[in-house]
């Protein structure tokens, strides 16, 4: 029923990844760890300002330090062509759109001489009024063209205000989720050098082709005198997707010194440069028959973006095809403030926007007095219900069930505060989860060497993933040969061109072209005449025309979580005392590397349920938390008990490895299982993530308190 033992084939298997003992004896070099003769380091200024333009730059005091050897501002940097990106537009002109954006930028012999000596540039601002708070009422919230991903903002289907007011029984309720923020344990940094009009960077990305075209569009060179590596990339979870400041602001620093630089962004700095969660503002409006049966549903949300850029998270996009409603919307609204650019992270759009759907289910679920587990199976749709297309392959309901019945959740009491103990209220709570498959043209090349081993070359980047193992067994199983014969390179734009790691589409992409480079390969050396030629003997994939045709099936992974936590009523502290997730995400390709992302996507779900979230300052305009000592990400001791399951999914209407998307689908509905769970526990509804002790406290003691008092 379940992947945990592996299978006896190479595709599937629990193989270890390629380059962990690199990693965990340090040999694996990262984006900032390469050096050379004369390599300088650069230390970013950011503005103080939330809005307002730079009069002047003193950079006298840096300049008169031992071992700066420039500072670079918007009067002195090299000119660049107008990027596709307008974020990446550094150091070129005196605008300042949102307090963190770099101002200037130091470069030295030594790290810590760029550091004092971007302490000692002094900026003069012309201040302008600003506004960074989000709002549901805001005047400036408009109804975009598209969210992102180029979804439609809106989607309507029949009468959904009509249908909800004349609903047997209905919820109309308001969740909030907080801005948040990816922090990979790699921060953002690149280093280059300029090799006789030739670019060269090293860069920590999830993609080292936009990179690089973005690189050429800036510097106006043709990209053939580019070349971009990510050999190994410490985390990125949607931030590095797209190019951020740093490798702008190195390639420009080397080009101004004629060294080698690297630019690492202080930890403090990212909230401010490389993207975050927006903040979302939901309201949920369910409105079912007596059986359970939802007759409308409706998801409306309301998020922030930059003056500087549009970006909307898609987060009303899950709610079009999770669950059967004749009468279905979901819209989304943005207002444009005074605050750094959001971008992708970990599942976005589904990630927030399924726990308010989820959430909002287990409202519902509590006024019809109908199990949770079971008002989800009673709305399963027969077909998608936005396009009305069939679904390649859909197994939530089996995954729902099969959940239940490893969590026990037969035994559960459906009344709320029925588990206490001592001064802990027990609970438990169930989610579903969704999130779409995806693919994109790939380009990969196989190679059989005489000495009897292969190489495959594509331009994928491994962030951690273990995608070099995984692309490695595609290998394999295509050639027909052992994993130990075949060798891989990835990480270049000299490879093979490729798209970035994103979207849950890495794997798909990347390895539907590897597959048919080696089926190509294994038809040319069954008619090979004699041994493999000292060249070697190669064979050539590019999936453009296949990987991005349009399917006529809905293709979509999807999951069921269930969270057991102990709410403690003296602290308001939060406890998750195990974690189940059970998927169904076509073929699983290794057991091993699948239930490390499972499990990851789960514990930054719970993260983001307990601990995680973010405040604009409305007087400086600034985040206030901005770095992991404010920002509390879960360690070990917060992971007791976590379980990752799958069923053994076959769809044939995915990609030749039948495989899906697992990297994001872990994290889509963690925080609405254990937000279940903490109501089931207490009775008390928390519609405002994080759950940290002191709002759990707060609502426990106004549940408690009598009429007239405090919370009363």
């Amino acid at each position: 029923m379940t992947g945990t033992t592996g299978t006896e084939t190479v595709l599937g298997a629990p193989a270890e990844r390629r380059e962990g003992r690199e990693k965990v004896t340090g040999t694996a070099r990262y984006a900032a760890e390469y050096d050379g003769p004369g390599r300088a380091h650069a230390w970013p200024v950011p503005a103080t300002v939330a809005r307002g333009r730079v009069t002047a730059v003193d950079a006298g005091p840096a300049l008169a330090l031992p071992g700066v050897l420039a500072v670079l501002t918007h009067e002195n940097a090299p000119r660049l062509a107008e990027p596709d990106d307008p974020i990446l537009a550094v150091l070129q002109n005196p605008r300042v759109p949102h307090r963190g954006w770099f101002v200037a930028l130091v470069v030295a012999e030594s790290l810590e001489a760029a550091r004092e000596g971007a302490d000692a540039v002094r900026v003069a601002y012309e201040t302008e009024p600003h506004d960074v708070t989000l709002t549901a009422a805001h005047p400036d919230a408009y109804t975009p063209e598209q969210a992102n991903g180029g979804n439609p903002a809106v989607r309507e289907h029949g009468d959904p205000d009509g249908a909800f007011a004349a609903a047997e029984v209905r919820v109309d309720v308001e969740y909030r989720v907080p801005p948040l923020h990816n922090h990979p344990m790699e921060p953002h940094a690149s280093t280059a050098r300029w090799d006789d009009g030739h670019l060269v960077v090293r860069t920590s990305s999830q993609g080292t082709g936009p990179v690089r075209a973005a690189l050429a569009t800036m510097f106006e060179l043709p990209e053939e005198r580019i070349t971009v590596s990510a050999e190994h990339v410490g985390g990125g979870f949607g931030s590095k997707g797209t190019p951020r400041p740093d490798v702008v602001l190195a390639a420009m620093a080397a080009r101004h010194t004629g060294r080698t630089v690297t630019v690492a962004f202080p930890r403090r700095r990212l909230p401010a440069v490389v993207g975050h969660r927006a903040p979302t503002l939901h309201r949920l409006r369910l409105g079912a028959g007596r059986d359970g049966g939802l007759v409308s549903l409706s998801h409306e949300v309301t998020t922030h973006s930059s003056r500087i850029k549009e970006f909307v998270e898609q987060a009303a996009v899950p709610a079009r095809v999770m669950y059967a409603a004749p009468h279905l919307r979901s819209a989304h609204r943005v207002v444009r403030l005074d605050v750094p650019t959001p971008s992708w992270m970990r599942a976005p759009g589904e990630s927030p926007g399924m726990y308010a759907l989820e959430s909002a289910m287990d409202e519902l679920a509590a006024e019809l007095g109908v199990d949770p587990v079971e008002l989800r199976v009673r709305n399963e749709p027969a077909a998608d219900p936005d396009t009305g297309r069939p679904f390649s392959s859909r197994h939530l309901v089996e995954c729902l069930r099969e959940g239940a019945r490893r969590f026990d959740w037969a035994a559960r009491d459906p009344r709320p505060r029925s588990g206490a103990a001592g001064a802990l209220l027990i609970g438990t709570g169930v989610a579903a989860a969704t999130y779409p498959v995806m693919a994109a043209p790939s380009r990969a090349s196989a190679w059989a060497l005489p000495d009897g081993d292969f190489l495959v070359r594509v331009n994928a980047t491994d962030i951690g993933t273990g995608a070099r193992t995984v692309l490695a067994q595609v290998a394999a199983d295509a050639l027909g040969v052992p994993l130990d014969r075949v060798g891989i390179e990835v990480g270049s734009t000299e490879l093979p061109a490729a798209p970035l790691a994103g979207g849950s589409s890495g794997t798909a992409s990347w390895g539907w072209a590897v597959h048919e480079a080696c089926a190509r390969l294994a038809d040319r050396l069954t008619t090979l005449p004699g041994p493999v030629p000292e060249a070697g003997l190669g064979a050539h994939a590019d999936t453009a025309g296949q990987a991005d045709a349009e399917s006529r099936y809905s293709r979509h992974a999807f999951g069921a979580h269930f969270a057991e936590v102990a709410v403690d009523t003296v602290t308001g502290e939060v406890r998750v005392r195990r974690m189940l997730g059970v998927y169904a995400a076509g073929r699983i390709l290794n057991a091993r590397t699948a239930r490390s992302q499972f499990v990851g996507g789960m514990t930054m779900g719970l993260g983001m349920a307990l601990t995680e979230g973010s405040h604009l300052d409305p007087a400086f305009g600034d985040f206030a938390e901005s770095d992991l000592a404010s920002y509390h990400v879960p360690a070990h001791a917060d992971v007791t008990d976590i379980e990752a399951h799958w069923l053994q999914e076959d769809d044939p209407h995915l990609n030749p490895m039948g495989s899906k998307g697992i990297g994001e689908i872990g994290i889509v509905g963690s925080a609405a299982a254990i937000g279940n769970a903490v109501h089931h526990a207490t009775g008390i509804r928390f519609r405002e993530l994080p759950l940290t002790p002191d709002r759990v406290l707060t609502g426990l003691l106004a549940h408690e308190a009598p009429p007239g008092t405090f919370g009363g």
